[in-house]
């Protein structure tokens, strides 16, 4: 299950924080003055916002779609143009005999998940949202598998490192080649959360009894591990800043998603 902290979720819980900040300072109110609380963020201007910023419209079949021309798509072009220029160099610089190589998150990284988003409000629930993954019909981040193409041609491997569980690898491999990745998909250039057999590279966070990993140890941990078979991690790009955390990459690239948070 993918743990996020969803626009609608954030906004109660800013209430909830600024509610008992409140509750605290009122009941040692002969101790210490108050504390004043901001208030939170409109929700109702938040997604406005969210809408302008992706360019929101719908298409014939009531699909939520991104425009290319949206202020998302221009921040997703700036980034990857800086990319594909380190990626250039990097591909030219062995480290110690180890090929090159590129790491990608898949939600909102490679494939877009924005229809998700708007048609469910911004909150996320389990079971709605393993079966959008097992559609398999999300569109890809624009540019991305552009850059994908890029890498290869430079002689960069991809592997694509993903906190969707194991059970929804089908759903996940099947949508990223209709979503134009030509690339290596089999299991060892795509890594799922397993929690009922977890990798060994793993066992000091996960077990098949009990899966404690975090988001950081589950990606670090596999990065690690790719690196360990022969490979040198020139970037890392995901949405989430847990995504690129803890190391195993010369450079990381924060992709944007203002619609959920992983920790």
């Amino acid at each position: 299950m993918r743990k996020s902290l969803r626009v609608a979720g954030l906004a109660t819980a800013c209430t909830v924080a600024g509610a008992a900040l409140y509750a605290t300072g009122a009941a040692s109110a002969d101790q210490a003055e108050a504390r004043p609380t901001a208030e939170p963020h409109n929700i109702g201007l938040l997604v406005g916002e969210i809408d302008a910023y992706y360019g929101a419209a719908k298409d014939a079949d009531g699909v939520w779609k991104s425009s290319p021309d949206s202020p998302y798509a221009k921040d997703l072009a700036r980034i990857q143009a800086k990319a594909k220029k380190d990626i250039k160099k990097a591909a030219h610089h062995t480290r110690h005999g180890k090929k090159p190589a590129i790491v990608l998150d898949v939600d909102d990284t490679a494939l877009l998940s924005f229809d998700y988003e708007k048609s469910t409000n911004y909150t996320y629930n389990n079971d709605s949202w393993n079966a959008y993954v097992k559609e398999a019909k999300r569109p890809a981040v624009f540019g991305m598998p552009q850059l994908v193409k890029y890498a290869k041609r430079k002689g960069v491997e991809v592997f694509f490192l993903t906190g969707l569980a194991e059970p929804l690898r089908e759903g996940a491999v099947t949508n990223l080649a209709r979503a134009g990745y030509d690339t290596a998909l089999d299991r060892t250039h795509v890594f799922t959360k397993d929690k009922a057999n977890p990798p060994a590279y793993l066992a000091n966070c996960a077990t098949p009894a009990a899966w404690n990993c975090t988001t950081v140890q589950f990606k670090e941990g596999t990065r690690k591990y790719i690196e360990s078979t022969g490979y040198n991690i020139v970037a890392s790009f995901g949405d989430q800043t847990s995504d690129l955390a803890g190391g195993y990459a010369d450079k990381t690239y924060k992709l944007p998603n203002p619609t959920y948070y992983v920790g």
